[in-house]
């Protein structure tokens, strides 16, 4: 069949067939949307280590740049070389290791800090300098005048070397707009391939989020990076906003370890963001490694996962209440947006306790390769929500419970017979 006749009879087939959009997916007017486009810059190994508790040396750092690289991450940002010898030993370690991710190191807008950088061989420099008048007056005392030459100064340099190069203000989000957009279309237009905006402090909301990104996409032609704390618990939300204004990279860490409470999460954001775009998410990055690399993290900086963390936290997919895990058990979307299965895990329907329902039971006795009608399932549920009443219950409890009653039935219908 030649190709006109073959898109045709698709044609007809797919005339008047709608194709539901995600309802959790990208605004479809926000055309400038990156939901479905989105990068990673992992910074658990920069930002990561100025967790209060976190020390990795260089054989744990390796580890863990290892286990993100296997996850999948686009890029990997490391510690200032200039913050010590043995930072700057480390990063070389691990830009000889042929990773697929890029290896990004964080430093100052500064000429000694770039060249440290420049020599150790990775794949792109990450610059940052307070912008908003907070950190030009306390932290480094410079104007916008002496920031716009320093960063021409460090951008031409870092450029002339053949390697990636992002220019970020710091606490942008108290900056001055006019003053923010000016150095941004400064530095575009020498030829940055990123521009970041970083919520140092946390106080960013995500309608401010839009505004920003929206605002500064209209200015520049490179790409845009985002940075958000978490200290009044938006940087998951401002970074799925930031993404909907047309921001392209967003800078994560494992469980959100950083400086004070620490930054979007990398298993946060991959909570919301394969209810955005599943396939997408699917596509690249190895979900079910995420466990084991939150989990060695948490042990390096001697931590445990929150029992509310998103995917892995002990009770993600555990469901208690009766009408809950009746409808679970006919159909777990309708009290999941998320698939376990896709992140290696499984769903548990907590049966011991109180609120527990009968369809909970009668799954239970099915497992335990018992015979019971659904009004015996019903009148033994009775007899466990009773004892649930007087103190806490374990899967025991309830199996025994179960099995005791299992037996007296068939005790009933063997004296029955015998009679």
């Amino acid at each position: 069949m030649p190709p006109a006749t073959v898109d045709s009879a698709f044609q007809k087939v797919t005339e008047g067939v709608q194709v539901k959009p995600n309802p959790y997916g990208p605004n479809p007017h926000d055309f400038m949307s990156n939901v479905s486009r989105f990068k990673l810059i992992e910074s658990t190994l920069r930002e990561g280590e100025q967790f209060a508790n976190a020390f990795f040396d260089t054989e744990k750092k390796i580890e863990i740049a290892k286990a993100l690289d296997e996850f999948g991450v686009d890029y990997i940002e490391l510690t200032s070389p200039a913050a010590s010898e043995q930072s700057r030993l480390d990063c070389e370690a691990i830009c000889k290791l042929g990773l697929k991710a890029k290896i990004l190191t964080h430093i100052r807008c500064h000429m000694d800090d770039a060249r440290i950088a420049v020599a150790t061989g990775v794949d792109g420099v990450d610059v940052v300098i307070g912008t908003s008048q907070f950190l030009r007056e306390y932290s480094h005392g410079k104007d916008m005048n002496y920031i716009a030459k320093s960063a021409i100064e460090v951008i031409e340099f870092v450029k002339s070397h053949g390697i990636e190069i992002r220019f970020s203000s710091e606490d942008s989000f108290r900056s001055d707009l006019v003053d923010l957009l000016n150095i941004y279309r400064t530095v575009d237009k020498i030829g940055v391939n990123r521009v970041g905006i970083a919520d140092t402090v946390g106080c960013a909301n995500p309608r401010q989020v839009y505004d920003l990104v929206r605002t500064l996409k209209s200015i520049v032609s490179c790409e845009i990076e985002c940075h958000f704390h978490n200290d009044t618990g938006c940087a998951i939300a401002n970074a799925y906003t930031a993404l909907e204004a047309g921001a392209t990279f967003i800078d994560v860490s494992v469980l959100g370890i950083g400086e004070r409470n620490g930054i979007t999460s990398l298993g946060g954001l991959m909570a919301r963001m394969i209810a955005a775009d599943r396939d997408y998410v699917l596509s690249k990055y190895k979900l079910h490694k995420l466990r084991d690399l939150e989990n060695l993290v948490a042990n390096s900086v001697q931590i445990n996962v929150p029992f509310n963390n998103p995917i892995t936290g002990f009770c993600a997919f555990t469901h208690k209440a009766g009408i809950h895990a009746k409808a679970i058990l006919a159909n777990p979307s309708t009290y999941e947006i998320l698939d376990p299965a896709d992140f290696g895990l499984t769903r548990y329907i907590h049966f011991a306790n109180r609120l527990t329902g009968w369809n909970a039971i009668k799954s239970r006795v099915d497992q335990l390769n018992l015979a019971l009608t659904d009004a015996q399932c019903k009148e033994v549920t009775t007899k466990i929500k009773a004892l649930g009443d007087i103190r806490p219950l374990n899967i025991d409890d309830v199996d025994s419970i179960i099995r005791e009653y299992h037996a007296d039935q068939n005790n009933e219908i063997t004296a029955a017979i015998q009679a």
